[in-house]
């Protein structure tokens, strides 16, 4: 009888010792795989859902997410603008919810839409914008042109459409700089 209990309390330690060890390794591996997601990883889950994103320069930025680039994101604010915010300006962002979306390997054309095919895609509508740099400035206009690292911007008053007589300068600005750009929907300036 002795030995009974004896093996029993080993076998009972060692399934101990066992569950102890199983709950330390479960709350390492829980802890590698939040390592591992991402902050746009994170801001995913959030898609469709109002969020507060704290910019260098831009100050804060509310509003809808629509979508998250590789190095942007896009916002539907409370004007119905949309704000394209530069990924490289966020500082914080405030309002996500529990779920975090899956961690996801961009392909090739999913790296490739880029903030410098975003902003191309406003050039090409020829949207008026308000664009936000790192530092502070707005600067007000029509994107003429983007090029591998900057984007041409005709600066001219919202209210007017970018005519050659509206222009007052035309200012090269280095994509590294924008921290938003925002389209601007006519009458709300």
């Amino acid at each position: 009888m002795r030995w009974e209990q004896l093996f029993a309390d080993l076998d009972a330690a060692f399934e101990a010792e066992e569950a102890a060890d199983e709950r330390a390794a479960a709350g390492s591996r829980a802890r590698a795989e939040t390592g591992a997601v991402r902050w746009v990883d994170r801001l995913r889950g959030a898609l469709g859902h109002p969020v507060r994103v704290g910019c260098r320069g831009a100050g804060s930025v509310t509003g809808r997410l629509l979508d998250v680039g590789p190095d942007w994101l896009l916002l539907a604010d409370d004007r119905g603008r949309e704000v394209l915010v530069a990924a490289g300006a966020v500082r914080v962002v405030g309002g996500l919810g529990a779920t975090t979306a899956a961690a996801v390997e961009e392909g090739a054309v999913a790296r490739s839409w880029d903030l410098r095919r975003a902003v191309r895609g406003l050039a090409r509508d020829r949207a008026p914008v308000q664009c936000r740099l790192d530092d502070g400035t707005v600067l007000t206009g029509t994107i003429d042109r983007v090029g591998a690292d900057f984007l041409e911007l005709a600066e001219h008053h919202l209210d007017q459409p970018r005519r050659r007589g509206a222009v007052r300068s035309v200012q090269v600005v280095l994509l590294d700089a924008v921290a938003a750009v925002v389209s601007v929907v006519p009458g709300s300036g």
